[in-house]
């Protein structure tokens, strides 16, 4: 570093915990990076026992978040030599989402109120809250119905995960909630407001990300789903759509200068530029390179999968991929169409594994997945028999139905841990390649694979298997915290560090020189697997009539038994 370096930060809101990092705009190196778990809730989540669906966070963690960590990033950047505070150039944030919360005529959120300050639904609805599986069926259905186009740059179906849905649940089952909310403000939406003092409103910048491909707005059919249809989902839904003003606008703009009180509070100068936020994975995609042709796996607690594409030209028909999570203009790279999909839960699944069905193998959750690891690691692809479905939180993409389960078909007496978490590890990558495989169904390449996050950086078996299953080489990011990095990336930006978001990810971003690559007789393997995998795919998520599963098993047991007479083979 010189006394030159300029410097951005990164905040970056997960599931359980939000992070800071503090960049070199020219080098890309991370001086600082600092995190907090979130206080309230189980691991940060607000659950109920007897609605399993249901998944809040307390706002009150969202402003002590920011202030804790990046407050705690700035001071311990200030030993790094060339750093002062003075060279912050910008600020960019990053969330879950679809995590929507609902505010008052002012912007303060409900649930920061002493009359709403217990109250679940006058928290913020996390991404990962499936209580309003009905209201999205029934939102699908009235635009099919209607013959609507609100659904025709999301997949084709809605989701439970998404905006309108958990607002009409609330609806429904908070009424006195819902009377109070003037309007409902998307996480990453939130928090650039509450630090710029933009909330009111009437001020308040949205995210083109959060609105395009969770809010269904889109500029061709005039931003919103109109108040009409609105109301004829909930009478007075419908005012919701006026109180969604001010700029729908993509990451590369600025909503304002950090505030003075907020300032003094993390150490920084005031007026800071903040950036308009966007989802997590979308960020963590532009921190890991995102370029037209990569897709980028943002792998933790569930997996996003982001793409770019260019825009249509006048003339050129539109992209259209069923059961993607949206295709939105700019949401993750200013001038390009931005393509979400995902699986809804991956690392939840090792980890309901590890820690609910596993506690007799380790003392700590490090310990039992460490121990899995290695189990897991000694088998060859088929030698367990089992084969299972990735769907412990429902299916994502490309099926968009919460109200599927995972299985596991081949188990003995037998079996052991390890070889069932081999088998989940193997489920996850098989719904990894339906996603690419549809994708380029619909006319879009996928040459390059990256992953971040978490799984990508700690678990080189995970994406050994992966690249094994999907039969292409996969890169990891050059960053441990590639979301926070692409948030500091769009604050460099904001910053005037850099031009354009472009110029900012070749100074600032990257992967490692190493990469994971297919081994051509395990992959041969996984095809045969994958194939079964298909099967029970489409028998259970789909209405397509495929046919007879009693081969299945028989198949799983044939590769078993060849898998182990190989390996008898070769001790010899």
């Amino acid at each position: 570093m010189t006394s030159t370096s300029r410097y951005s930060i990164g905040v970056d809101y997960g599931t359980a915990s939000v992070r800071a990092v503090v960049v070199d705009v020219d080098s890309g190196a991370e001086i600082a990076a600092s995190s907090w778990g979130y206080a309230h809730g189980r691991d940060g989540v607000v659950v109920d026992s007897n609605e399993p669906d249901l998944a809040r966070q307390h706002p009150a963690d969202y402003a002590e978040g920011f202030r804790r960590v990046v407050g705690e990033a700035v001071s311990m950047a200030r030993s790094v030599r060339g750093f002062s505070s003075d060279r912050v150039v910008g600020i960019g944030i990053d969330t879950t989402g679809s995590t929507p919360l609902p505010v008052d005529a002012a912007g303060i959120a409900l649930a920061t109120l002493p009359q709403f300050a217990h109250e679940p639904a006058a928290m913020a609805w996390l991404w990962k809250d499936h209580s309003s599986h009905a209201e999205a069926a029934e939102i699908t259905d009235r635009i099919r119905r209607t013959d609507r186009p609100y659904l025709d740059t999301c997949g084709g179906t809605y989701s439970s995960e998404w905006y309108w849905s958990k607002i009409l649940r609330c609806t429904r089952t908070r009424p006195e909630v819902a009377a109070a909310a003037y309007t409902w403000v998307e996480l990453c939406d939130y928090v650039p407001a509450l630090v710029t003092g933009t909330a009111h409103p009437q001020r308040l910048v949205r995210s083109i990300c959060a609105a395009g491909h969770k809010a269904m707005y889109h500029p061709r059919w005039g931003g919103l789903p109109s108040a009409a249809f609105l109301d004829e989902l909930a009478e007075g839904l419908g005012r919701l759509r006026d109180r969604y003003a001010g700029p729908v606008v993509a990451a590369d703009r600025p909503v304002g200068g950090l505030l003075a009180t907020w300032a003094a509070e993390v150490g920084l100068p005031a007026g800071i530029p903040v950036a308009a936020g966007a989802f997590d994975a979308h960020m963590g995609a532009v921190g890991a390179g995102v370029a037209p042709g990569t897709l980028v796996k943002i792998m933790g607690t569930s997996t996003c999968d982001c793409m770019v594409a260019p825009m249509p030209r006048a003339g050129e028909r539109e992209i259209d991929i069923p059961g993607v999570c949206g295709i939105v203009p700019e949401s993750i790279l200013p001038g390009m169409l931005g393509i979400e999909a995902g699986q809804s839960a991956v690392g939840d699944i090792f980890d309901w594994y590890a820690n609910r069905m596993a506690g007799d193998v380790g003392p700590s959750a490090a310990e039992r997945h460490a121990r899995l690891t290695e189990a897991a690691a000694a088998l060859a692809p088929g030698e367990s028999g089992l084969l299972a479905l990735d769907w412990h939180n429902g299916n994502r993409t490309i099926l968009v139905n919460p109200r599927l389960s995972g299985a596991v078909i081949g188990q003995s007496l037998h079996t052991t841990h390890g070889e069932m978490y081999r088998a989940l590890i193997e489920a996850t990558a098989f719904g990894a390649l339906r996603i690419i495989e549809r994708i380029e169904e619909c006319g879009v390449p996928v040459r390059d694979v990256v992953a971040c996050g978490g799984l990508a950086e700690r678990n080189p078996l995970i994406m050994q298997i992966y690249a094994d299953v999907c039969g292409r080489p996969i890169a990891v990011s050059r960053s441990p915290q590639t979301c926070a990095l692409g948030a500091a990336i769009f604050g460099a930006v904001v910053g005037k560090a850099h031009p354009d978001v472009a110029a900012a990810q070749r100074a600032m971003a990257g992967v490692r020189e190493e990469r994971h690559h297919p081994h051509p007789d395990r992959h041969a393997t996984y095809r045969t697997l994958y194939s079964l995998y298909r099967q029970l795919h489409d028998a259970f998520g789909t209405r397509e009539n495929i046919g007879s599963l009693h081969g299945v098993m028989k198949e799983l047991l044939r590769l078993r038994d060849a898998a182990r007479a190989s390996r008898k083979g070769t001790v010899r």
